[in-house]
């Protein structure tokens, strides 16, 4: 067993993600900013998590909120300055915090120079840039290939300036770049060192299996499927073998590696990878020093609450990312519904999942909101204003209701993207101006989107009033994560369910702090009744709860109630 003092950071670490856009708005326009975000960092830092991982803020025309870039090395306007982007990360590791940046190294905006340089001939030095082809048919006028884009219909977009086809893996106006070119695989390398050299910490690679497709544009075979999920994204009856996972993707994931190897103190990488586990796990080499440090697990997404779901996520976790790989949790995300709401907005489910993330081996990763259970927004295709919503506006209802039902609703991303909601500030009666802004903005404003009504309820300064409430129950467990290494660093072992009453899942975290073995034992309830059994040990001691209303343990008993989890150590006999 390893001393906890060995362990990388990035193992031990937790992370929260922020969408800029939505998180504090330092101006009054309605839209979220670099400076926003810096005045909230002492939040970030009390609530007690270690990293943090921003959504891009590079300047873009937004059409993709950010993930169409125009520019890898300058700040979108109107979240701030190259100058506030610096003073960011000073702040973050002033207060001895971690930052991950977004990287889109998949595609640009249809706005980036070297697009508009690769469009406008095909004698243009940066035309091989990016992925052209001709047509097939007569007069070209049908796409090179049947492949299709992440979200569906042909990836390839025709462009008459030239009489050709390019590829876009996601919407039609982020054209794919070429990774075939060389020169294209050195601009990226150097953008990511631009901004290792400015002192991020990391990144989160965006899309990253879909930077190689087939180099002979050999059509995707047929399958048996008809909508993606995160675990096999074939659909439409096609499989993505030629344009997703390609083996020169995971080739060059050692390229990334070799990069981040150069600098000290360590750096890290996690991708946004789609497939089974098996494939996912290949992105990070084999044995885990030769590829990216960690993949995002989607199974996650996916998974049902319940004894089953999540027992199944901890033995496929720990079978295919095993020491010296290590896991990511992650529940909710800028592209998927609000975790609380596919949970029927049930506070006492979303404090045993966060209870989950923060026990288990692995780094949990907490979508800006979900510690005070914000909610999904309904906002109709009509209202949205995200780019999904203008693609899929073409789409026949009965589609849009087949992809709704799959997807719980999210086809389009603006329910999971609304401000953040710091205070029940902005009702009509408060501010007399009839705004509903949660204390998103330092005036009353109409914000990008709208917040959630339940904000007056839902909101940061109500919950620290709480000593129960879902906020509460995170800075418990982020602080017995941080002040005990057996929980961020050590090893897991599941306990045997025969000797566990039925639907209660446990399992044990031990680590070695100078010498000394540390044990801690997590018992989560997935039972709607109150579970009494006797503890597997004498003396068992109370370390954390997702509740303050009950006394779990008396004597050698433990008492669980309905959905609770407790964190126990073995005290000591005087």
């Amino acid at each position: 067993m390893p001393n906890v003092f060995s362990i990388p950071w990035w193992k031990k670490t937790t992370v929260y993600q922020i969408y800029p856009r939505s998180f504090y708005d330092s101006t009054g326009n309605g839209i979220g900013d670099l400076q926003g975000i810096i005045s909230k960092l002492d939040y970030i830092k009390e609530l007690g998590i270690e990293t943090l991982w921003f959504s891009p803020y590079y300047d873009s025309p937004q059409r993709d909120f950010g993930y169409d870039i125009r520019n890898f090395r300058d700040i979108a306007p109107e979240y701030g300055s190259l100058a506030d982007a610096e003073q960011l990360i000073k702040e973050i590791h002033d207060r001895g915090m971690k930052i991950v940046m977004d990287m889109v190294l998949n595609h640009t905006s249809e706005e980036h120079s070297w697009f508009k340089e690769s469009r406008s001939n095909k004698d243009n030095p940066k035309r091989d840039w990016y992925i052209w082809r001709d047509g097939k048919k007569p007069n070209g006028k049908a796409p090179p290939t049947n492949w299709y884009s992440q979200i569906g219909g042909s990836g390839w977009q025709y462009d008459s300036t030239t009489d050709q086809w390019y590829w876009a893996a996601f919407l039609p106006f982020q054209p794919d770049l070429n990774y075939r070119n060389p020169a294209v695989q050195t601009e990226m390398l150097d953008t990511m060192r631009f901004w290792l050299d400015k002192g991020v910490d990391g990144f989160r690679l965006d899309i990253l299996g879909s930077l190689f497709e087939d180099s002979e544009f050999r059509d995707n075979p047929f399958c048996f499927k008809l909508l993606p999920s995160e675990s096999d994204p074939g659909m439409l009856f096609q499989s993505a073998e030629m344009t997703i996972n390609h083996p020169d993707t995971l080739e060059f994931t050692k390229k990334l590696r070799e990069l981040t190897d150069e600098y000290r103190p360590a750096r890290f990488l996690v991708g946004e990878v789609l497939g089974s586990y098996e494939t996912i796990r290949k992105f990070c080499g084999e044995s885990g020093i030769e590829g990216i440090h960690s993949v995002f697990q989607f199974q996650t997404l996916e998974a049902k609450f319940g004894y089953d779901g999540f027992g199944s996520l901890l033995h496929q976790s720990e079978k295919w990312f095993p020491d010296p790989f290590i896991p990511t949790w992650a529940f909710s995300n800028h592209d998927c519904t609000r975790r609380i709401s596919i949970l029927g907005n049930n506070l006492d489910k979303a404090k045993l999942v966060a209870a989950f993330q923060f026990t288990v081996r692995g780094v949990p990763y907490t979508y800006y909101g979900e510690e005070i259970g914000m909610q999904q927004v309904k906002i109709s295709i009509n209202e949205a204003k995200d780019g999904l919503a203008l693609f899929y506006k073409k789409f026949p209802n009965f589609i849009l209701k087949i992809m709704q039902k799959m997807f719980h609703g999210a086809i389009y991303r603006d329910g999971c993207r609304t401000p953040m909601q710091w205070s029940g500030l902005g009702s009509g009666s408060e501010s007399g101006s009839g705004n509903n802004y949660a204390g998103f903005s330092p005036s009353p404003v109409d914000p990008w989107l709208p917040v959630d009504s339940e904000y007056p309820r839902i909101n940061v300064d109500e919950q620290k009033k709480d000593p129960d409430s879902i906020l509460n129950c995170y800075r418990r467990f982020l602080a017995i994560r941080r002040q005990y290494p057996a929980l961020h660093a050590g090893k897991m072992d599941v306990f045997d369910p025969k000797t566990l009453p039925s639907k209660i899942l446990g399992y044990k975290r031990t680590a070695l702090v100078n010498g000394v073995e540390q044990k801690l034992y997590v018992f989560l309830n997935f039972n709607k009744g109150v579970v009494q059994f006797p503890s597997l040990f004498e003396n068992p001691k109370l370390i954390a709860s997702t509740t303050i209303l009950s006394q779990p343990i008396g004597g050698s008993q433990i008492t669980l109630q309905p959905l609770e989890v407790i964190v126990v150590s073995r005290e000591k006999q005087k």
